[in-house]
């Protein structure tokens, strides 16, 4: 078989993954001297012409001339006797260049050198595969439901690239159908072995900030700024934003009139509560915006120690804590403050942990991920509402409420 057949056998590769001639050609010139060197020892003294417009490529061997009998090294000399055969007037110390087919190296090595191929056409693909994604971190991507596991969705774009969207890395109430348009962001890309594992983010916080870059042109254009952004995925989220001009209302134009503009970011969140705040560096003030729509009465700061104490009065208290003390969380994160909320006017309370002797730990722990953290802010709460918000049981919580009612008889 003539060099040129062998490659244009080569070509199904080439169509496959859409490697232009000229990167093919350079990849046969490498896989063919790997061959060269496994076949002889070495390849420095070997010419490998290469001619992209034809799809074709030449080897010559270069040899010297040396007396009959005398050759030590057969891959670097040749006899004058054999040297002869190729030019009747070659001498000794001439150079002799004789091409090299690719049938001479031998069927198995053909075989070998097929395989390389096809393993160093994958490298380069999944290469460029991993620089074009690397570069696309932290930006939204379309890609279509391919297929659904059940820890994870496995996705594929225009281009049969497959991207994983986890299942951790879903919105709760994330429901998807093979066939369908996925959104999310590209959380990361990594070289396993040498293949790239493309991962899809739908509940990090840098999907929501792209989202308001896709859908508020102010954004877009950086006359409003998205300063932070902290979210429950699903369920709440909070975004502090700022402009640097005076005449633009950041959080009106992010919201638009009744919340035109920021309806198709809620419902590509499934619904997700999204406030939107107005950033500032007075700490004081930005953490009475971020417990919106509480009303705050006073607070206390220690600066140092990122704390806030706040106090409220008591109807406003559940508004701070939010459903499943998303509100007070999410404002913590985006102010970097911990913050602790009190009832203005109860001048006697007991946190829980006080109770560790009478009430178990999981017990307590569950109460104050809803954001009660003390007796009377227990107490205050109606039984089914807690049933509903915490994983205990009704009889769990009645006994809790019986030793807490207890310790204000005495």
């Amino acid at each position: 078989m003539e060099n040129i057949a062998l490659i244009e056998s080569f070509s199904e590769f080439k169509d496959d993954k859409l490697i232009d001639r000229v990167t093919l050609m350079a990849i046969l010139e490498d896989v063919f001297r790997n061959a060269l060197k496994k076949k002889y020892g070495e390849d420095d003294n070997f010419d490998i012409i290469v001619n992209p417009d034809k799809g074709d490529l030449e080897i010559w061997r270069n040899r010297i001339v040396v007396a009959d009998g005398e050759v030590e090294d057969s891959n670097r000399e040749i006899s004058l006797a054999q040297a002869r055969r190729i030019e009747p007037d070659f001498e000794v110390g001439e150079d002799v260049s004789e091409e090299v087919k690719l049938i001479d190296l031998g069927r198995r090595a053909i075989l070998a050198l097929r395989q390389n191929l096809i393993s160093k056409i994958h490298e380069h693909d999944n290469t460029n595969i991993y620089k074009q994604f690397k570069d696309l971190e932290g930006e939204i991507y379309t890609a279509e439901v391919h297929h659904i596991r059940h820890r994870a969705i496995i996705l594929l774009d225009d281009e049969g690239n497959e991207i994983v969207l986890p299942k951790d890395r879903q919105i709760p109430s994330d429901f998807f159908r093979k066939g369908e348009n996925v959104r999310g962001i590209i959380e990361s890309v990594e070289l396993k072995g040498n293949k790239p594992t493309i991962i899809m983010s739908r509940t990090a916080p840098g999907f929501l900030e792209k989202l308001f870059e896709q859908e508020i042109p102010e954004v877009f254009d950086g006359l409003i700024t998205i300063k932070k952004v902290v979210r429950v995925p699903g369920e709440k989220a909070k975004v502090a934003v700022d402009s640097y001009d005076d005449r633009i209302d950041p959080v009106g134009a992010c919201v638009g009139m009744k919340g035109s503009r920021i309806h198709s970011i809620v419902r590509e969140l499934g619904n997700e509560n999204i406030d939107v705040i107005n950033f500032t560096n007075n700490e004081q003030l930005f953490i009475t915006r971020a417990l919106s729509p509480a009303k705050i009465t006073s607070i206390k700061m220690n600066e140092e120690a990122k704390t806030a104490e706040v106090m409220l009065k008591p109807e406003e208290v559940s508004k701070a804590i939010g459903r499943g003390g998303h509100n007070i969380r999410l404002a913590g994160q985006l102010t970097g403050y911990e913050i602790d909320v009190y009832r203005e006017g109860v001048e006697e309370d007991v946190e829980l942990k006080e109770f560790t002797d009478e009430i178990e730990d999981w017990v307590i722990a569950e109460f104050s991920k809803i954001g009660l953290d003390t007796a009377k802010a227990v107490l205050e709460q109606d039984v089914d509402d807690l049933v509903r918000r915490t994983d205990l049981e009704e009889e769990t919580i009645k006994d809790v409420m019986s030793v807490l009612r207890s310790e204000f008889e005495e």
